[in-house]
């Protein structure tokens, strides 16, 4: 009910009828998948749905509490990333089933929180505008927010998977390795080994799997991967922030473009 008074609350009678279709229908599906999945057990699945809706109270909480205003685009993206995130991609598999599809999610979570990060020098100093004089300063901490948030979920990423022994960091085969481990002489010179088909792990009780195809990487990979595309998703919106900083009173596509993802303060 929380929700429902704050899309009638007189702050947000800017929200346009197409962000609150878009919230409740994505809710709507988030519990009949949450309902679905108790159905036939699948009890971390049904978590995942939880988890799910419970984001989808942040971006109402955060324009709450920050005296934040999120622009309809903005917020309509963030609800569908949330979607494909964790319905889509754990619930449903996607993340497995359609290549690239985390990829492209660290590219617009990269390019998102950038837009986030470009309004914390205005929550910060109380501006109403970012003039000439901050503006490289304003680009610097969008670019070093987005990152840091990049940074912080493959940490929560690698905790999981140590600690819970979860897979949020997927492996990747590979056909050629390189480390100082297999180095006949034990010295400090990275061995290498090309060409890999087949990996075999025998466990100590003496049980054995195969992988074909090359080595299995860990994680690394897939880590590094992802920052990469959070760094490109920043850079994108660094550069359409740079054009929006400096023509903030002109009508320009590339100052409109980003005035969709940048939150405004309210001053109501």
């Amino acid at each position: 009910m929380k929700i429902l008074r704050s899309f009638s609350n007189k702050k947000y009678v800017k929200t346009s009828k197409s962000a609150i279709v878009i919230f409740f229908v994505l809710r709507f599906l988030i519990i009949f998948c949450s309902i679905f999945e108790l159905i036939r057990g699948n009890y971390m699945n049904f978590f995942l749905c939880i988890i799910a809706l419970i984001l989808y109270t942040l971006p109402t909480l955060l324009q709450e509490k920050l005296k934040f205003e999120f622009p309809n685009t903005f917020e309509c993206v963030i609800y569908f990333f949330i979607f494909s995130s964790v319905i889509l991609g754990e619930v449903n598999r996607f993340y497995v089933i359609i290549p690239h599809w985390d990829t492209v999610l660290h590219l617009i979570a990269g390019f998102l929180c950038a837009g986030f990060g470009f309004s914390l020098f205005e929550l910060c100093n109380k501006k109403k505008k970012v003039t000439d004089v901050t503006v490289i300063f304003t680009v610097i901490i969008a670019f070093c927010f987005s990152l840091s948030i990049g940074v912080i979920w493959e940490f929560i990423e690698y905790t999981a998977d140590s600690v819970l022994k979860l897979d949020m960091q997927k492996g990747t085969i590979v056909n050629e390795i390189s480390s100082i481990k297999l180095n006949p002489a034990n010295d400090n010179s990275s061995f290498k080994v090309n060409n890999i088909e087949t990996t075999k792990i025998i466990t100590e009780d003496g049980k054995e799997y195969t992988i074909n195809g090359g080595y299995l990487d860990i994680g690394l990979n897939d880590t590094m991967k992802d920052l990469f595309m959070d760094t490109i998703g920043a850079i994108i919106f660094c550069i359409f922030g740079i054009i929006y900083s400096l023509n903030i009173d002109k009508c320009s596509k590339g100052s409109k473009f980003a005035s969709l993802f940048i939150p405004k303060i309210n001053n109501d």
